[in-house]
C-alpha cells in the first residue's frame, strides 16, 4: 500500500555563531563608538520582539537589553507581530513566553499595549500605524531576522523594514501594508511605510539576524536606520545561499509532520514547498509537488493554521487544533484567503497519506516519490522512497542513515515523525 522509504541526511555547512552574547555585546559597543552614542542615561528604549521562532531570541534580546542598561537607559519590550495571535494583546504575550520571551528571560519589562495611531501616509496613499507605546519611546531597536520572504521576491523581503511595516504597526497596520501591497508590490509598499515611520521614530539601531540552513544563528549585524536600505539587500542574499531546500525538485507526495507560526509566517515555507497562493504573486518554478500532506500544527501556533491552505490533505487532528477566528483574522489581515482555507481532511496520518497517494491516479506504489520532513526549517534529516533515493544517492552532500524499511505508523494510524 505505501512505498518502502529509506532515511537520508543532507550534510549542509554549519557555519554558526559562537558565543551569541559575546559577539553580540562587542558588536553593540562598536557600533556605539562608531555612531558617537555615549549614555542613554534617562532614555527608555524599546526593542522589539516578533513572533518568530528564531534561534537564541532570548538571549539576543537579553543581550540588547543589559546593554541598554549599561548605557544607563531603560529597556522596555515591545509585542511587535502584526494581526498574529488573532491581534489580541494577551494572546501575543503567550506567543512570546511560548518563545521564551519574558521579562524574566530578557530582564526587560514588556509592554502590554498593541493599540495603534496613524502617524500618516506614504508618498503612495498608503495609511501608516504605528504602536502607541513605540511613539513614547526615546528611542528603538528593531531587531530581526532577515530572510526570504513567504510571498513575495525583493531586494528587501523579511526583515528589519517588515518588523517596523508590520510589526510594530500592529493590527491595523498589518492591514493596511499587507492591503496596498497587492495594489502597489510587496517591497514598495513595506519600504514605504518602513521609511514613514523612521521620520516618526527615533531607531537608534537595527540589529539584523541570519540563520544558517539548519536554523542556527550564523551572522548578526548592527547598523544604524541610515544604513537599513543598504544593510538589509546584503544580508538577505546571504540569507537566500544558506537557505536549505528539498533534494530533488519533483515530488508527488510531500508529508509534513508539522506546521507552525514559529517556522514560518505561512506555517510552511512557500519557497520550499513551491506554493505561495497569493492573489497577484507569481508561483514558483521548482519544485513541483503533486500532493502536500500535513499532520499536525505546533503548539506555538495556538490554533493559528495559515498555510493549511497550501496543503491538499490534512487530518483531524489539525482541525481539532484549530482557532478559526486567529487564524482567519491573519489569513484577512495578510490578504491571502486561500492560505487559511481547509483541504481535504481524513481521521489519521495513516488515512491522510494514504488519500494523497491514491490521488495520484493508477501510479504504481514503486513509482511514487515520497518524502517524509519534519517540517519546511528542518531539512537536514528527511524520510524519501526509492524513487527518490535513486536520483540521489551519488551525491556527496546525501546520506543515507538508515535501512530500506516500510513507511512506520502506530496502532493508531499516527505515522512515526521525523
Amino acid at each position: 500500500m505505501f512505498p518502502k522509504m529509506v532515511r537520508i541526511r543532507q550534510l549542509f555547512e554549519n557555519t554558526c555563531v559562537d558565543n551569541l552574547s559575546s559577539v553580540m555585546a562587542f558588536k553593540l559597543n562598536d557600533y556605539c563608538r562608531s555612531q558617537g552614542i555615549i549614555t542613554l542615561a534617562g532614555k527608555k528604549i524599546g526593542i522589539t520582539a516578533g513572533s518568530r521562532g528564531i534561534d537564541s531570541i532570548p538571549v539576543i534580546l537579553k543581550t540588547v537589553a543589559a546593554f541598554v542598561k549599561e548605557k544607563g537607559g531603560c529597556p522596555v519590550m515591545i509585542p511587535s507581530m502584526g494581526s498574529h495571535g488573532g491581534g489580541v494583546l494577551d494572546t501575543q504575550i503567550q506567543i512570546l513566553k511560548d518563545l521564551g520571551i519574558t521579562e524574566e528571560s530578557t530582564g526587560a519589562s514588556i509592554v502590554r499595549n498593541i493599540a495603534t495611531e496613524m502617524i500618516g501616509t506614504t508618498d503612495s496613499g498608503v495609511p501608516v500605524y504605528v504602536n502607541k507605546a513605540v511613539l513614547e519611546l526615546d528611542g528603538l531597536i528593531v531587531v530581526n531576522r532577515i530572510k526570504p520572504h513567504t510571498d513575495f521576491h525583493g531586494n528587501i523581503e523579511s526583515g528589519i523594514c517588515k518588523m517596523l511595516a508590520i510589526g510594530i504597526g500592529a493590527l491595523e497596520g498589518a492591514g493596511a501594508t499587507h492591503s496596498y501591497a497587492l495594489k502597489n508590490g510587496y517591497e514598495e509598499t513595506v519600504v514605504g511605510v518602513a521609511s514613514k515611520i523612521m521620520e516618526k521614530v527615533p531607531v537608534i539601531a537595527a540589529v539584523g539576524i541570519i540563520e544558517n540552513c539548519m536554523g542556527k544563528t550564523a551572522k548578526i549585524d548592527v547598523f544604524s536606520a541610515d544604513k537599513i536600505m543598504l544593510k538589509e539587500p546584503l544580508l538577505l542574499n546571504e540569507a537566500k545561499k544558506l537557505k536549505a531546500k528539498l533534494p530533488v525538485e519533483n515530488v508527488d507526495v510531500l508529508v509534513i509532520d508539522e506546521i507552525g507560526k514559529n517556522i514560518s509566517g505561512t506555517g510552511m515555507d512557500t519557497k520550499v514547498v513551491g506554493r505561495i497562493m497569493v492573489h497577484g504573486q507569481k508561483e514558483p518554478d521548482i519544485p513541483k509537488i503533486s500532493r502536500i500532506v500535513v499532520l499536525d500544527v505546533t503548539g506555538e501556533s495556538h490554533g493559528n493554521v495559515l498555510g493549511i491552505g497550501l496543503a491538499d490533505i490534512t487530518t483531524k487532528r489539525v482541525l481539532e487544533k484549530t482557532d478559526f477566528r486567529s487564524t482567519a483574522v491573519n489569513a484577512i489581515n495578510s490578504m491571502s484567503p486561500e492560505q487559511g482555507r481547509l483541504p481535504v481532511v481524513m481521521d489519521s496520518d495513516m488515512e491522510a497519506i494514504q488519500a494523497a497517494l491514491r490521488s495520484l491516479g493508477a501510479l504504481k506504489k514503486e513509482e511514487c516519490r515520497i518524502i517524509h520532513i519534519k517540517n519546511t526549517s528542518f531539512l537536514e534529516e528527511m524520510e524519501v522512497s526509492i524513487p527518490v533515493l535513486e536520483e540521489i544517492k551519488l551525491s556527496n552532500f546525501i546520506h543515507i542513515v538508515g535501512p530500506v524499511h516500510e513507511f512506520e505508523f502506530d496502532a493508531e494510524g499516527s505515522a512515526v515523525r521525523i
